[in-house]
């Protein structure tokens, strides 16, 4: 497997935990719905530049293979 594929997985699972974990402070209102979602909006957001970048560097790194 690729490391773009796997590290992305891995972190939207702990995303998914730590959202879960979280929820009840949410219901309770200890936690704002816009601290809530913006926290899980933002991480998904550095996850997608994360995969990005790593796919990017992926493609230089073929290309170079191929040129040599």
């Amino acid at each position: 497997m690729k490391k773009s594929n796997v590290i992305p997985a891995l972190l939207l699972i702990y995303l998914a935990v730590m959202s879960a974990i979280g929820f009840p402070k949410l219901l309770s209102g200890e936690f704002s719905p816009l601290f809530y979602f913006g926290i899980i909006a933002l991480t998904l957001g550095v996850i997608w530049l994360l995969r990005r970048n790593l796919l990017s560097r992926e493609r230089k790194h073929r290309k170079a293979g191929d040129a040599a």
